[in-house]
């Protein structure tokens, strides 16, 4: 009889074997890098609000014989934040295959009057534009637009807007009127994120299986780390990620720490404010392929790999399990079945010797 030790023996054997070299097969073959060296954009207005928005593209020498179709990312910026402070961030997401929609949004603020601060609103008016864009002849992006998937990008209450949108939730000062989560949505990434009550209880996130990540800098001195983990503790479902980027304060996206008219961080960045940012659209940028495109290579990279091979974060995550195809699983259970046979035999024998003996 084969015992339970040599069975487990031969389980984790064969685990490693076929895990352990798909996962160093991939690792040693993904490039992290973007896929696009050149990004356009341009400014236009969402006609359903009057606000101004700027759009990043991919813009390949091709862009309009080679029939490209690239995902929508909305960005939901910070209270205070104007558009312009996201460029950096925006381009480098764009480059990995994404048009990055970045818009102002401009409304009635308790203690501020008229600001700039997000709603949720925005998303379907988003989404209305991009469909417009597309169709429209004069249009950068005429004709590349894949308007069936969106994704949401967030910062600061931009965060909080899209946690709330994706759990499809209309909470008072983040939302107004009522709110449906369109069946576009498919991923959010959101960069100093937390969701709470005005009683600053941790909202549940029924996330309804969206993948969700969220990146945190470990010296944000005004989102602080703490509620990021109550926060992505609170996502129901997987996959999810939590990403530590080290050293980066609350306004480690924008172009520079601290930007004109915004509520300053009191805690100075540790990692310069270039590398913050490039790590921070890295990560959202293959997030968001591994979300939306089943890119499995940056799926590898964001929830197994990726943080042993960046020095600037620290990844936690969950997902689920990726079903093998049924031919794989054949060969693993014959490959087990024979080395079995194999030991059960060999133990048949000794067991004869020693009662020879």
């Amino acid at each position: 009889m084969v015992s339970l030790k040599a069975f487990s023996v031969v389980s984790v054997c064969v685990a490693l074997i076929v895990w352990g070299t798909e996962k160093t097969a991939t690792a040693a073959t993904f490039n992290d890098a973007p896929l696009f060296n050149d990004v356009g954009s341009y400014t236009t207005t969402i006609s359903a609000n009057n606000n101004l928005a700027d759009i990043y593209f991919p813009n390949p020498n091709n862009l309009k014989t080679g029939k490209y179709s690239f995902p929508v990312a909305l960005l939901l910026q910070g209270g205070l934040v104007d558009k312009s402070n996201y460029s950096n961030y925006a381009r480098i997401v764009a480059s990995y295959g994404f048009i990055v929609v970045v818009p102002n949004s401009e409304r009635l603020v308790p203690q501020f009057g008229k600001a700039l601060a997000p709603q949720t609103s925005q998303i379907t008016a988003v989404l209305a534009q991009m469909l417009a864009e597309d169709s429209n002849i004069t249009s950068p992006v005429r004709g590349i637009v894949n308007t069936q998937k969106v994704a949401l990008l967030g910062h600061s209450l931009g965060s909080a807007v899209g946690l709330s949108a994706i759990a499809n939730l209309c909470l008072t000062t983040l939302c107004e009127g009522s709110f449906s989560r369109p069946k576009e949505l498919v991923a959010g990434a959101f960069f100093g994120a937390n969701l709470r009550d005005e009683n600053d209880e941790f909202i549940p996130i029924n996330n309804s299986g969206i993948p969700i990540a969220l990146l945190q800098g470990t010296d944000d001195g005004r989102a602080l780390p703490f509620r990021a983990q109550a926060t992505y503790d609170n996502i129901k479902d997987a996959p999810k990620a939590l990403i530590s980027i080290l050293g980066a304060n609350h306004f480690g996206i924008t172009n520079t720490n601290n930007p004109l008219g915004v509520i300053p961080d009191p805690n100075n960045p540790t990692i310069e404010q270039n590398v913050a940012v490039e790590t921070i659209a890295r990560w959202s940028g293959l997030f968001l392929r591994a979300s939306v495109l089943n890119d499995k290579g940056a799926f590898n990279y964001i929830y197994s790999t990726g943080d042993a091979l960046d020095p600037n974060v620290r990844v936690i995550s969950q997902t689920k399990p990726i079903p093998e195809s049924s031919s794989t699983l054949g060969l693993l259970v014959l490959g087990a079945s024979s080395i079995l046979l194999r030991m059960k035999k060999k133990t048949t024998i000794e067991s004869q010797s020693r009662r020879q003996v």
